[in-house]
Order: structure tokens, then sequence, then C-alpha cells
């Protein structure tokens, strides 16, 4: 049996966090669908110069690395593709279109139910030793009260 084009080892880190993002794809394309059920509302920070990322560049220029958006009343057209979602959403009274690869994901949270995911950033070398998870994808529950 050959081993050409593979490494010494499997990534199942990798692997993990490719399934993670099926989760942050499911999600969304059950609210593209049938909308968003009961309280259930979603935090999405993405990198904003990740590749295939489009949006307004004042948006871009007002958040270099990292933005977060909330998908929760005011959205629109939101649109799930294979690899990417697109929605609309307003900006201190602006509209503007968004198009996000699940790539440039780095964390996804619905705190109606304390669920979030955070993803590590592909590009980012130096992450693995400068993160508690050692650059690993982790499952992140939270204790959401109303206290």
């Amino acid at each position: 049996m050959s081993d050409s084009g593979l490494t010494s080892s499997i990534n199942y880190e990798l692997l993990v966090e490719d399934s993670l993002r099926t989760v942050v794809r499911g999600a969304l394309a059950i609210v593209q669908e049938y909308g968003l059920p009961g309280e259930c509302h979603f935090y999405i920070t993405f990198r904003t110069q990740a590749n295939g990322v489009e949006m307004d560049e004042s948006l871009k220029s007002g958040n270099p690395n990292e933005m977060t958006i909330v998908l929760q009343h005011q959205f629109w057209d939101l649109t799930v593709e294979e690899d990417h979602f697109s929605v609309g959403l307003s900006f201190s009274g602006v509209q503007h279109n968004l198009l996000i690869p699940f790539s440039a994901v780095t964390h996804f949270t619905d705190p109606s139910v304390g669920f979030g995911l955070q993803f590590s950033d592909p590009n980012d070398s130096d992450q693995a030793s400068d993160n508690e998870t050692g650059g690993k994808p982790v499952l992140l529950r939270e204790v959401i009260s109303d206290e």
C-alpha cells in the first residue's frame, strides 16, 4: 500500500473541526428554511480578511481582523451554500450584504441554549502555542442565566 500524498498521521483535529463546521451550516440552513425558532439567536465571529469574505470596505476597515454579527431580529436574505453563507444586515442604519465562508468562522454561539463552538485559525501558526486549547476546536458549553 502506497502512502503517496499522505502525511505520517491522520489530522483528527482537522477532521473534527470540519465536522463541527457542518453544525454551523446545518443550523443556518434550518433558519434559512424555517426562520429562527423560539428565543434562538446566533453570534457568529469571523475573520474579515479570510479568503472569500465579501463585505463593504467600510465595515472591513472598522473590523480589520475579526467581526461578530448577530442573527436575531433584523437580518434578511440568509442563503446557505456548501462552503459559505450570505446574509443582509444593517449597521448604523445602513444595509449591507455579507458573504462569509464557513472556513472564516472562528466562533458560533446560540446563547438561548448555551451552545457554542470555537474554531482555530488555520492561517495562524502561533495559535497552537498561544491559546489554551492548543489550536484545537472546542465545544463551548456555558450556563446562561437570566439573573
